[in-house]
């Protein structure tokens, strides 16, 4: 009577879920693997964001100088320019790029044609596999007042040939509008996926009762995509001050430093340039807690409005 049978174990259910699916379990390992040593055993490095790191002493044997950066960061001239600019495009992004790969995505539900419907998705997908320097150069070539297409109509048409990858007016829309080229097709995919989960009888039933086509939009397909739109748009928050590096240095010059200089490219010019990894170290730590606290908010936010969160 006092021994436990294993069949009522607590324990029991959880580990024969796992015996039973242990080839699952088995692929998840390089995912783990990975998550720790490239993403957890880094984090022990964030110490050297409160010491004077010295790579010869190494990052334990450096002295400690405690908030010495954090305070240099926060009293550099420029601190307000580069967080103005983060935020603004980071803003930019998610009122204009953000929806691109949403709308998309509900065009092309709409498609009828499997054929035609394929051959869209692809030639739309094509441009996330380009790297940023190929598309940077492809900028060039279309804004570029000697030999760009778009300088060359706007020559034809009889007007001045503007300089847009000299002007600061104009940085920021190109940031946004090539990002949305590159990414909107490949970003669609998941909220393909979330379409394609909606059970065709629910548009059926619509149907019978009479409901158009926006009515099924607004009380089908959008309560069926909802729950991934407020995913990533939680993750989106969550990184507002992670631009992406690449796409803003591709594009980036002096002359554009004022609309386009950003937290990522300050911090490349400071740790890759000038060997400031402590510095960089602190940078990094100050848009993680921005970014760890404006997702808490933000999933609050959207608990209480649409009851749909990450945790």
């Amino acid at each position: 009577m006092e021994q436990i049978d294993k069949k009522h174990s607590p324990g029991f259910p959880l580990l024969k879920s796992v015996l039973k699916h242990r080839i699952l379990y088995a692929m998840l390992i390089p995912g783990i693997v990975y998550l720790f040593i490239f993403k957890y055993i880094p984090l022990f490095g964030s110490v050297i964001a409160f010491k004077d790191y010295n790579i010869y002493k190494g990052i334990w044997a450096s002295d400690w100088v405690g908030f010495k950066y954090f305070y240099q960061f926060f009293n550099y001239p420029q601190f307000t320019r580069l967080l103005w600019n983060t935020l603004a495009i980071s803003f930019y992004q998610t009122i204009f790029a953000f929806p691109a790969p949403i709308i998309l995505a509900l065009l092309l539900n709409e498609l009828r044609n499997a054929a035609f419907k394929r051959s869209v998705q692809t030639i739309l997908y094509l441009p996330h596999f380009l790297s940023w320097v190929i598309i940077g150069g492809l900028g060039y070539m279309l804004m570029s007042p000697q030999v760009g297409l778009i300088n060359q109509w706007i020559a034809a048409f009889g007007f001045e040939k503007i300089h847009f990858l000299q002007e600061p007016g104009y940085f920021r829309s190109i940031i946004i509008t090539s990002g949305i080229w590159k990414e909107m097709g490949w970003n669609a995919i998941i909220f393909l996926a979330a379409l394609a989960g909606i059970s065709p009888s629910l548009y059926e039933a619509a149907k019978i009762d009479g409901a158009g086509r926006w009515k099924q939009f607004l009380h089908i397909t959008m309560p069926g995509i909802l729950p991934a739109v407020m995913l990533l748009l939680l993750l989106k928050i969550g990184h507002t001050l992670d631009l992406g590096f690449e796409q803003i240095y591709i594009f980036l010059n002096p002359i554009t430093y004022a609309t386009g200089d950003v937290l990522d490219t300050y911090s490349y010019r400071e740790g890759i340039i000038q060997g400031k990894y402590s510095m960089t170290t602190a940078i990094g730590l100050f848009k993680a807690v921005v970014g760890f606290l404006l997702l808490l908010m933000a999933n609050r936010a959207s608990k209480s409005l649409t009851g749909q969160g990450i945790f």
